[in-house]
């Protein structure tokens, strides 16, 4: 058996096949995702290159159709027009047929020409990458087999089959499906920690869907975005310039009043203080009413419909939440005073002193209800702030 010019042990080809994979789903989130998609960050022109030629290799995608079709997947989320929601085609398609259901959108020359702007577009792009794309995918088969011999034919359709699985799969459908979340987006989105090392980062995909431009996915202390970690490293070597990270939140507890610094913070961490009244009001209001409808099985569903933004509360659902807040006075209220909130960073204000009248009057409305919870809430926004102490 002809073994290439690298004849390895089986633990010499488990390594050389995370290594090159490695590379591409680096590639994916640094390159694809991060730089041309969001415009979270610079690369220096070597670097962007060499992502674009591996990728050309590895995969064979066009980088202007992959940001096309990903910049429609966020635009669109969860409705009949996403690309590849599992909310709305089911999650098997997804997580098997996710990287089909991703060329049927590239195919169609309005989502690129509508959302492929600012994307490559020399010389080599048109007449190599763009044109022959499937070349690469068989350069790297004769690479592979030159290196590794006939134990090569293993490793490319490992390559071949890592991004189609694990981005298109896995990131596109059990990230819209099963995990945690630390925002309450209006999308579906899930964070499946701590799969980072195979996924680049991606996995943190609710932190993504919240702060779409952030060149940085991770947010709690105990996720790791090692796609992140390569950026730094990049930026370290002159390679890479960060254009914007989600903002980082601030609690002042001297602050004692609420200002305009408070409204912006409230309108840039809308999605964290959503997640927040979720548990600190809801929930705790829910468990009290419980207590007095014991056998009310409308009170342990709730759990869920409560804390989800409405938009993915089905219509029976609907229907059956719409009962119990006639049912509970206390829990219609601070559902009303979400809505509410929500309102507050919905509108398009005349000015930012309309923004700030109107968080006042909402705080000082909480601070009446005689509702602990809502209360309590009310009061620890005056901390929220944008500006170091």
């Amino acid at each position: 058996m002809f073994l290439g010019l690298l004849d390895l042990s089986f633990w010499g080809y488990l390594a050389a096949i995370l290594l090159l994979t490695h590379i591409t789903i680096i590639s994916v989130t640094v390159y694809l995702h991060r730089h041309q998609a969001h415009r979270a960050l610079d690369l220096h022109p070597a670097l962007s290159h060499f992502f674009r030629f591996w990728l050309w290799l590895t995969t064979g995608i066009i980088t202007k159709e992959w940001a096309a079709v990903h910049r429609k997947h966020h635009a669109k989320c969860e409705t009949e027009e996403d690309p590849h929601s599992p909310q709305m085609v089911g999650i098997h398609p997804v997580l098997w047929r996710g990287a089909t259901l991703y060329r049927v959108a590239a195919r169609n020359p309005e989502v690129t020409e509508k959302y492929g702007h600012g994307t490559p577009d020399d010389w080599i792009e048109r007449n190599l990458y763009t044109k022959h794309s499937y070349l690469g995918i068989g350069l790297m088969l004769l690479i592979d087999l030159g290196l590794f011999g006939v134990p090569g034919l293993l490793v490319w359709a490992i390559q071949m089959h890592w991004i189609p699985f694990f981005a298109a799969g896995v990131i596109n459908g059990l990230g819209h499906y099963w995990g945690y979340r630390n925002y309450e987006v209006a999308d579906a989105s899930t964070n499946l920690f701590p799969w980072g090392i195979l996924i680049g980062g991606e996995e943190l995909h609710n932190n993504h869907h919240a702060y779409g431009s952030s060149a940085k996915l991770s947010s709690k202390w105990y996720e790791f975005d090692i796609g992140w970690m390569y950026i730094r490293l990049f930026q370290a070597l002159k390679l890479a310039r960060v254009k914007k990270v989600a903002p980082k939140l601030l609690i002042r507890p001297e602050k004692q009043w609420v200002d305009l610094d408070t409204a912006r913070a409230v309108v840039a961490h809308r999605f964290h203080l959503m997640t927040s009244y979720g548990r600190k009001v809801m929930l705790p209001v829910l468990k009290e009413e419980a207590a007095h409808f014991s056998g009310n099985e409308l009170y342990r569903r709730a759990r869920n419909w409560l804390v989800r933004h409405e938009a993915l509360v089905d219509a029976k659902a609907r229907q059956e939440l719409k009962a119990l807040l006639e049912e509970s006075h206390r829990l219609e209220t601070v559902y009303r005073f979400r809505q509410q909130l929500q309102e507050i960073w919905s509108q398009a204000w005349s000015s930012q002193e309309a923004l700030l009248q109107a968080l006042q009057d909402w705080c000082k409305r909480a601070e009446e209800s005689g509702i602990k919870a809502l209360q309590d809430f009310a009061l620890s926004l005056r901390g929220y702030s944008l500006q170091q102490a």
